[in-house]
């Protein structure tokens, strides 16, 4: 009888043995040891989160507040107006013609700069292969990090129709020198090529870090089978280049939404104010500014950058649901 009482389990309370719960109890060390963790991480994040918190996410949720109020920097009055600031950007062609604008120039920069960068990459790739490629990588990437409103006046000087250099060049070349930033078919090419030049650098940059991890090996086996370079590239290099490949166009089109600095500076003095001649160069960026900071109509610009970030998000969105079929993860 004895025995049986000495052997019986421990009573067991909600489905769990009392002697379980003190072998999982975690000692009070320990707790003290994890708060301590804790706070030392949360402590390391917090700089990062208040400069997040007060410079993106209150500013977000600010924006998205006026765009239904009736709201201006310069007047204490607030009134809620609903949907009627969406409503007036839908009866102004000005908006869509900037939407137009931005879309084209989306359009033309997304495959210049995924050709060109990835051109450049896997030239310096075989530069560096042959360990001369330090200084023309430092050359490639050091438009990217220069001043975007510098480079700018030096391209509008370079763009200059009587004595800028691209019309020299054109001469040089028996061709007809053109307007360029004075001219409304050729102003916004102007940009997208000053555009091209600050951004390149860091998608070649990208691309050099993807094609770092294509494997040799399979390159080398194809080139003993016989496989041609165009097929090398085609076949291993190119599809294993895809997640690398598919962040470029994500980074490319949010950039290429945004544009800004570029057309603000290159576009305004003698040609018309910033987004001429003729609002040919306006984007959708250019006129949120316009709105908010010319005109004072905060309200307008802000239901204007809802717009933006919703026409954003969306093609983002699609470019997920695409990449599930064409990226390979390996």
């Amino acid at each position: 009888m004895s025995e049986s009482v000495s052997q019986a389990p421990p009573l067991r309370r909600d489905g769990v043995t009392t002697q379980a719960r003190r072998s999982t109890r975690v000692p009070w060390s320990a707790r003290l040891r994890q708060a301590k963790d804790s706070m030392v991480a949360y402590g390391m994040l917090a700089p990062a989160i208040i400069v997040f918190t007060v410079f993106c996410y209150i500013p977000a949720i600010f924006l998205i507040y006026i765009s239904f109020f009736h709201w201006g920097i310069l007047s204490s009055a607030t009134t809620f107006v609903g949907l009627r600031n969406f409503r007036i950007l839908l009866q102004q062609p000005l908006f869509f013609h900037s939407l137009v604008t931005t879309a084209y120039y989306t359009v033309v920069m997304i495959p210049a700069t995924v050709f060109l960068s990835l051109g450049i990459a896997l030239v310096l790739r075989e530069a560096v292969t042959a360990r001369r490629g330090g200084i023309w990588r430092s050359a490639v990437f050091l438009p990217h990090v220069t001043p975007v409103v510098a480079t700018s006046v030096i391209w509008v000087w370079i763009f200059n129709p009587q004595f800028g250099l691209a019309n020299f060049v054109l001469r040089s070349l028996h061709l007809p020198a053109l307007g360029w930033l004075g001219s409304t078919t050729w102003a916004l090419p102007a940009v997208m090529i000053d555009g091209l030049w600050h951004s390149l650098g860091l998608y070649v940059i990208i691309f050099l870090a993807g094609l770092a991890n294509v494997p040799r090996e399979l390159m080398e086996v194809a080139q003993l089978d016989g496989a041609s370079r165009r097929r090398i590239f085609t076949r291993i290099v190119w599809p294993l280049l895809s997640p690398t490949t598919f962040f470029v166009v994500i980074l490319a089109t949010v950039n290429s939404w945004q544009a800004f600095s570029q057309i603000y500076t290159m576009t305004g003095g003698p040609h018309g104010g910033a987004g001429g001649p003729a609002n040919s160069t306006t984007t959708d960026a250019l006129l949120i500014y316009q709105t908010g900071f010319t005109y004072d109509h905060f309200s307008l610009a802000a239901a204007m950058s809802l717009v933006l970030f919703l026409i954003i998000l969306a093609l983002t969105l699609v470019q997920k649901l695409i990449s599930n079929r064409l990226v390979f993860y390996r």
